[in-house]
């Protein structure tokens, strides 16, 4: 079976047939930049990073945009509040964004255009709008005509009646409820920096238009990936849709991909929330601050254990747990290290190919074709609509295949130099295969446990504490020791070539 993916325009999952045989375009909604960026900013970016990587694999060439939206109503007011320039905010505000993206090892963003650099673009594509008569101009503003797109509620199955009510009408400056605007005419108290000129008098653009403008220009009239969060596909991506085959008469995006919302408390965390109380909770949970507490790749890896279009539920307790099973792979790759006297990641790091390294040829043949079924699972995971949650399944499944393999031929203790390297090359193929999402990039800051780099050596050193107390037949002293360690939840496990601990 080929690679499927669930298309929201026709709700339902299908083959996918890009454009242009063997090149991929890709578009992701970005930021308004006008406050810190939260944990439902992440989302997006960490889902198509890991589905851009993968169809890298599959041998295609991806060109990934995220725009920057950077003039808006809301960077304005923001700005006003702070007293400083839009474009000031925007470029801080920027600035923390993408370090927080290269912290989640995001980084196969193409390109970042920003909307007040294409308002050329924005401007031309009105003008086409007005002239086809789907647009119109009214007092400084301009509108475009929702009943003049026949096609306009299909992705998100409304219809132009049912917005009927839902915006008053402005001094008749609107010909129906529902048209929106693609310009608007700047205000006397808006800055000078925000109003630009055109043909309908100075002013800036409206939201909608600046995506199909940014979009079109890096992917053409017709591409093939869309992307977003569900909370996206009404208003903005319906008008995004209309307006764009409006000018071009073209398909705008073959598929639409939309990723479900963070929830907190069972309320969930939009771009666009405006929910006081969910405000407040954001700013504990801006990117700053949980990249200062959790490590970027357990934040990636949070994201990435729910299949993209299901809801993510956010929680200390979720990220505990996510922090869990992370570990369980730190343990296997310390544990191969210690036993094998290589580290997986730099046999990982060996091959140039962009492929998972494969197993060595060993007196196990069952164990080799165990890690090929784990990679085919993994591959037949994300060929079903990049199911990433099913992938780290496999991955986890391949992580037990491995400590099986160190079990039953008691590495731990002593073994062949054959047994070893196929254990340091099986090892290193689940990392070049998570490697496909993004996950195990480099070796973590944190050790096995989690702890920080000093944590470790302070754990280190009361081990050999407590090995000495042993020596001495101190067994209180070492129990005790043992004991206070697991009321902070550390635990640990004598072996037979020493004591290896880990965070519950």
């Amino acid at each position: 079976m080929g690679l499927t993916v669930y298309n929201t325009l026709s709700r339902k999952k299908e083959p996918f047939d890009p454009v242009t045989p063997g090149k991929v375009g890709i578009y992701l909604c970005g930021p308004t930049v006008y406050k810190p960026s939260h944990i439902g900013h992440a989302v997006g970016p960490i889902i198509f990073d890991a589905i851009k990587r993968y169809l890298v694999y599959r041998g295609f060439d991806v060109t990934w945009v995220v725009n920057i939206t950077d003039v808006d109503d809301k960077l304005i007011d923001e700005a006003a509040k702070q007293n400083t320039t839009t474009f000031e905010l925007a470029e801080r505000i920027t600035a923390d964004y993408l370090s927080a993206m290269k912290t989640l090892h995001v980084d196969g963003i193409d390109i970042m255009p920003k909307a007040s650099e294409h308002i050329g673009d924005i401007i031309s594509i009105i003008e086409t709008l007005i002239s086809r008569g789907i647009a119109y101009a009214s007092g400084g503003d301009v509108y475009f005509d929702v009943t003049k797109h026949p096609g306009y509620g299909k992705l998100s199955n409304r219809r132009v009646d049912d917005q009927e009510g839902q915006r008053d009408l402005q001094s008749g400056e609107k010909h129906n409820p529902a048209d929106f605007a693609v310009w608007k005419g700047a205000k006397p108290e808006e800055p000078d920096e925000v109003k630009f000129d055109s043909p309908w008098g100075a002013g800036r653009p409206g939201w909608h238009i600046e995506c199909s403008a940014m979009a079109m220009r890096y992917l053409g009239d017709t591409f093939d990936i869309h992307g977003g969060g569900l909370d996206l596909i009404f208003p903005h991506h319906e008008n995004e849709i209309a307006q764009s085959e409006g000018a071009t008469g073209e398909p705008f995006a073959n598929v639409w991909m939309h990723n479900g919302l963070t929830r907190m408390n069972t309320k969930k965390i939009s771009k666009s929330d405006a929910d006081p109380e969910m405000q407040a909770a954001l700013a504990k949970m801006t990117l700053h601050n949980l990249l200062d507490e959790y490590s970027g790749e357990l934040i990636r890896f949070f994201v990435l254990s729910t299949q993209y279009r299901r809801p993510i539920e956010y929680s200390e307790a979720e990220i505990d747990s996510k922090r869990k099973g992370l570990d369980t792979f730190y343990r296997l790759f310390e544990r191969i290290e210690r036993v094998c006297g290589n580290s997986p990641y730099e046999m990982a790091n060996a091959r140039s190919d962009g492929k998972p390294a494969p197993c060595a040829p060993n007196e196990c043949p069952a164990f080799e074709t165990a890690c090929q079924e784990l990679t085919t699972a993994f591959e037949r995971a994300m060929d079903d609509d990049f199911n990433t949650a099913g992938a780290i399944a496999a991955l986890f499944d391949f992580a037990s295949a491995v400590n099986r393999f160190v079990e039953q031929n008691k590495l731990d203790t002593g073994a062949s130099d054959e047994q070893k390297c196929n254990a340091l090359t099986a090892t290193s193929r689940l990392i070049r295969t998570a490697r496909l999402i993004g996950l195990f990039i480099e070796p973590p800051s944190e050790n096995s446990a989690g702890a920080d780099a000093l944590g470790s050596k302070a754990m280190e050193v009361l081990l050999q504490v407590r090995q000495h107390v042993r020596k001495k037949k101190d067994f209180e002293t070492a129990d005790l020791i043992r004991d206070l360690l697991m009321e902070q939840k550390i635990t640990l496990e004598d072996r037979a070539d020493g004591t290896i601990w880990r965070v519950e």
